[in-house]
């Protein structure tokens, strides 16, 4: 499985139009060779180069395994947001304080739908455990100097 970007590469810098810096829109991603006995997707995308914790910028969960696109700026239709750091749900762009900062999109492919509503990030990985039947990475970096 894979998880990929038309907009950056792995290990690339971001366009700062998903940044704070512009327009703070999630960018467009593919999913590439989901395994075909998934139930569900779900997707983190956090910071842990944040001071003092990891700051988590995305939650998406229940996303249909059939889904190969997730369209700029906009959410699958079946999936669930969960929250951000921010304690909301919804997209935060990448806006690092100082330095350049690693983005990480975590792409989970799940054996089971899962019963939550609006989970933290802590949450959420409490649920999966036990249930991923595969995971793939993509990073982007992004520095405000």
């Amino acid at each position: 499985m894979k998880i990929v970007s038309s907009s950056f590469q792995d290990n690339t810098k971001i366009p700062s139009k998903y940044t704070c810096d512009g327009e703070g829109v999630s960018p467009p991603l593919s999913f590439v060779d989901v395994p075909g006995n998934a139930k569900s997707l779900a997707l983190i995308m956090d910071d842990p180069d944040s001071p003092n914790r990891t700051f988590v910028h995305w939650i998406l969960y229940n996303i249909d395994p059939k889904t190969i696109e997730i369209q700029e700026n906009s959410v699958p239709q079946s999936a669930n947001l969960g929250l951000t750091s921010l304690g909301k749900p919804g997209f935060v762009g990448s806006c690092p304080n100082v330095g350049t900062h690693h983005y990480h999109f975590k792409l989970y492919a799940l054996d089971k739908i899962l019963n939550l509503t609006n989970p933290d990030k802590a949450t959420l990985e409490k649920e999966m455990q036990d249930h991923i039947l595969e995971k793939a990475e993509l990073v982007s970096l992004y520095s405000r100097i």
